[in-house]
């Protein structure tokens, strides 16, 4: 087995070549490792944040048994890229259509344009499992799509049209920085 930076691996445990065009990652998995290998290299320091939670029981082994959400959550990452604050959501679908909205909380897009407003750079990531795509969509794109439509989803059209496809590649596994450094 090839370990590169991080465990991003390129054979299985049978030592087979690892097909990236069905390779089962989830999002979450590619984001974090492609944030392992930015700070690893010192070109951001970006993290997935814990979800509030209150713990209110554990049994013996220490494992929580009871325990209730703090306060609904904002966005799954955060952290810092050439000086200017990120935050950011993922998203998956099977979709091959469009994105549904009932899929990202109302609270989660009210913060990712407050971040826009207030000058950090926000976005969200959703993968469209079913098309093997891969699209970031700018705070400023999600506000302008809002304003405009009266609809519960966003089109795949528009994710093409105002998006950015991310490709997977080795290191990082997403590349998404890149589409960052046009912000900036």
């Amino acid at each position: 087995m090839i370990n590169y930076p991080f465990n991003i691996q390129n054979l299985d445990e049978n030592n087979k070549t690892i097909s990236y065009k069905n390779r089962g990652l989830s999002l979450e998995k590619m984001i974090n490792d492609s944030n392992k290998f930015y700070v690893f290299i010192n070109k951001a320091l970006i993290y997935k944040k814990p979800t509030p939670i209150h713990i209110v029981k554990t049994n013996k082994q220490n494992t929580i048994t009871e325990a209730f959400f703090e306060r609904p959550s904002t966005t799954d990452y955060n952290g810092i890229y050439k000086g200017k604050y990120i935050d950011f959501e993922t998203k998956e679908t099977k979709s091959k259509t469009a994105f549904s909205l009932k899929n990202i909380q109302e609270n989660q897009i009210e913060h990712i344009l407050k971040v826009d407003e207030m000058g950090g750079i926000s976005f969200i990531i959703v993968y469209f499992t079913s098309l093997n795509k891969i699209f970031i969509y700018f705070a400023k794109d999600l506000r302008d799509f809002l304003s405009k439509n009266q609809r519960n989803s966003i089109p795949i059209e528009e994710f093409i049209k105002n998006g950015k496809e991310i490709k997977i590649t080795i290191s990082p596994v997403l590349n998404y920085l890149t589409f960052v450094d046009d912000l900036i």
